[in-house]
């Protein structure tokens, strides 16, 4: 069974508009205990992400420069200001939700894979990723935490999954009496089938199962059919 994003998606989703005033995406931060939300237009649109680290470098900034009561004097202020058009300092002086998101916002559609979504979040480094449809409306958002869920299936589960539908459906031209057991999500696979590559096959699909965390291949074959290497 693969699992995909809409499966384990929320859609029950709080987000902002580009003219949410600072304050008020803290406070809907704060309120729904995310670390992140989706900024969309008037559509429903994605337009970007703001997250308690886009608010956190105004505080930031404050400390920084504003210690002690120290103010640094008009011209000061506003060549900073200049030096930091476009860049990430530029977000400290933010005053609105348009102002302090990060643009464009990555995102995945619902019809994608976990695998998909996992690889998304380790390649731009987030925490969560909003889902919307081919127009770009939000549909929902996905987080670590969601793709979590595929590991938590019954033992049960997996094992009638890998017998029925990979030891006896993708297999059943050839006779075999390979079987799997399973605990805490690691599947054991015993038994004897015809060919060496069948037994190989039936090992990698079983990996590929949602909420597999292991494989272990005690398969026995009566003929080995895998190619020789001969060093040529």
């Amino acid at each position: 069974m693969r699992v995909e994003v809409k499966d384990v998606m929320t859609t029950q989703v709080s987000s902002v508009n580009g003219s949410t005033p600072f304050k008020d995406v803290a406070e809907v931060l704060i309120a729904h205990g995310v670390s992140a939300l989706p900024v969309v237009d008037g559509e429903g649109h994605v337009i970007g992400v703001v997250s308690e680290a886009d608010l956190l470098r105004k505080e930031e900034f404050r400390e920084r420069y504003y210690r002690e009561g120290y103010r640094p004097p008009l011209r000061a202020r506003l060549r900073h200001r200049l030096s930091q058009e476009g860049t990430d300092g530029g977000k400290a002086h933010g005053d609105t939700a348009a102002q302090l998101m990060t643009a464009p916002a990555v995102t995945i559609g619902p019809r994608a894979s976990i695998v998909t979504a996992v690889r998304l979040m380790e390649e731009h480094g987030v925490k969560r990723l909003p889902v919307v449809d081919d127009a770009g409306l939000l549909e929902g958002i996905v987080s670590r935490r969601d793709l979590l869920k595929v590991f938590v299936r019954r033992d049960a589960d997996i094992a009638d999954e890998v017998r029925e539908e990979i030891l006896r459906r993708t297999l059943w031209p050839q006779p075999n009496d390979a079987t799997a057991t399973v605990a805490q999500g690691i599947v054991t696979l015993t038994g004897r089938m015809h060919r060496r590559s069948d037994a190989q096959f039936a090992a990698r699909m079983a990996g590929r199962v949602n909420g597999v965390v292991d494989v272990i291949d005690n398969l026995q074959w009566d003929q080995d059919d895998t190619p020789v290497w001969t060093g040529r």
